[in-house]
This record gives structure tokens, C-alpha cells and sequence, in this order.
């Protein structure tokens, strides 16, 4: 069988939520009657998205809050199913999305990176090859043998993007993590994604800054009300987004 031509393709994608309940819908509401109809309490968060992306472009999510763009990157990500179409990757992922989620509070830094990268599919010789590198990169060398939950914020997101960003997968996911941590630090994570673009990967970026979206991006996805609105150079995504919702 020929390989994909494609590094990700969504056909017909829909996921839908509970509006009354915590949660996705029960094991019971799996298997029992139609997909394609919302039960009572339930909306569309996606529905009918259709696209493709090629190795090495770098794609932007544009859209309001609630519209559905952080379902989408979760849906590309693996973190969630979808209740109608498909949407596939070809090869692994990098994911910058919820970046400090997984690590476990009472576990050293040390023993986060090893358990974290694990967790990515990192093999524990090449984190052992590259653990110095990781803590260079986040700047918390000094708390190396300290637990997580004693580290700041800020740290823990250094640490986070540190660990993730040394993933070797041919697809970067990206979810505002531009959007925390200091001005320096944000320099270096924009640093660090040019190295990582430049050595052939796929981006999948979504944020609410321009400057990033343009800085990165070359082709936009715009959300509106769970569904795709426009595909199109990033400058017509931003263009058209803009004048359907203005600033002031």
C-alpha cells in the first residue's frame, strides 16, 4: 500500500458534547441509535469539517472561543473521538497542547522528564542523551532533584515545552502555549518551533494572535459555529475573520 501523501486528513468530522452533564456521552449512548443525530441536552462542537495537510505546511486555527478549534487539535491529537468522519495522521505527534498535564506532582523533575518523554514513546537512552539539553532549554537546572509541585507556573511550563518540543515526530500541535510564560521565554519557543519547522515538520497551530499566525503560518483554518468557514492563505483567513468580527 502507497503511503499517505498527506501528514493529516479529516473527512466529514463531527464530535458532539453534553450541554446538561459532565463528560462525553455514556457507553449506553455509544452503541444505541443514530450517530448522526444530537440527543436532547447534546450540540455539534464540529460537525462536516473537511481538509487535508500536506507534509511541511504550517496551519493556522482561526475562529472565536467555543467555535471548536481546540476539539479539532484534540481530535487530531488522539486525546478525543469523533462521532461521525475520520481524521488521520500520518506518523506521530508532538503535542503542545495542555503541555503540563501528565506530570505527577510528588515526582522529582527529574523523574517527570524521563516518565513524561516515556509516556511520548521516548526511549529512555535517547532522554538520557538529551536531558541536560531539556533542562538547559527550561532554565530549571537548580531544581532538578526537587518535586514538581513545588516549581512556579511558569517553571512548570518551561519544564513542559522543554520536554515535548524534543519529541522526534513529523507533526507539531500547538494550543496557545505562546500565549504564557515571560517575554524571553516566549522568544525561545518561538526560536525553538523555527528549528523544528525548518527541519521539515508539519505545524498545526492554534492561537488568537495575528503575529504568530502570520509569523508561522501559511494557510488558515477558519472556524465559525463548529464548522469550516474558509480555507485559504493565512492573510484571507485573517482578512475575513476580521471583517466578520470586527474589534470595537
Amino acid at each position: 500500500m502507497a503511503a499517505s501523501a498527506h501528514a493529516i486528513e479529516v473527512r466529514g468530522l463531527g464530535v458532539r458534547f453534553r450541554r446538561n452533564r459532565r463528560g462525553r456521552r455514556s457507553f449506553k449512548d455509544l452503541f444505541a441509535g443514530s450517530k448522526r443525530r444530537a440527543r436532547p441536552g447534546e450540540f455539534w462542537a464540529l460537525r462536516d469539517v473537511t481538509f487535508t495537510v500536506a507534509p511541511g505546511e504550517s496551519i493556522g486555527v482561526v475562529g472565536r472561543n467555543g467555535q471548536g478549534k481546540s476539539t479539532l487539535l484534540k481530535l487530531v491529537a488522539g486525546v478525543l473521538l469523533s462521532d461521525e468522519g475520520s481524521v488521520a495522521v500520518n506518523g506521530g505527534v508532538a503535542p503542545l497542547i495542555e503541555i503540563t498535564g501528565g506530570f505527577v506532582g510528588d515526582l522529582t523533575v527529574r523523574e517527570n522528564v524521563y516518565l513524561t518523554a516515556g509516556l511520548h514513546g521516548m526511549p529512555r537512552s535517547h532522554v538520557a542523551g538529551k536531558f541536560d539539553e531539556i533542562l538547559e532549554f527550561a532554565e530549571i537546572g537548580d531544581f532538578v532533584d526537587t518535586p514538581y509541585k513545588h516549581l512556579s507556573n511558569g517553571m512548570k511550563v518551561r519544564l513542559a515545552f522543554s520536554v515535548v518540543s524534543q519529541l522526534d515526530e513529523p507533526v507539531l500541535l500547538v494550543d496557545e502555549v505562546l500565549a504564557v510564560g515571560d517575554k524571553a521565554f516566549r522568544e525561545k519557543c518561538y526560536r525553538r518551533i523555527d528549528e523544528l519547522l525548518a527541519d521539515g515538520r508539519t505545524l498545526f497551530f492554534v492561537s488568537h494572535s495575528e503575529r504568530d499566525l502570520r509569523r508561522f503560518c501559511t494557510r488558515g483554518l477558519y472556524l465559525d459555529k463548529g464548522r469550516l468557514a474558509m480555507d485559504a492563505p493565512i492573510e484571507d483567513v485573517l482578512d475575513r475573520y476580521n471583517a466578520d468580527y470586527p474589534v470595537g
